[in-house]
């Protein structure tokens, strides 16, 4: 995997850190999008985990 695709799964990560803090601090936040977000950010986590191990 090259370089700009990890940079793109820890571009996509931060992201999804941004919307999860944003979800859990405004007035009654959705548990499920709260579920569902940190669901993709772990599997983005294990990507990149991976691919450190790999290369």
């Amino acid at each position: 995997m090259n370089n700009s695709h990890i940079s793109a799964l820890r571009t996509k990560h931060a992201q999804l850190e941004a919307k999860l803090e944003r979800e859990e601090v405004r007035p009654m936040p959705d548990e499920s999008l709260i579920h569902s977000l940190k669901k993709q950010k772990l599997h983005l986590k294990d990507m990149l985990r991976q691919q450190s191990l790999s290369g």
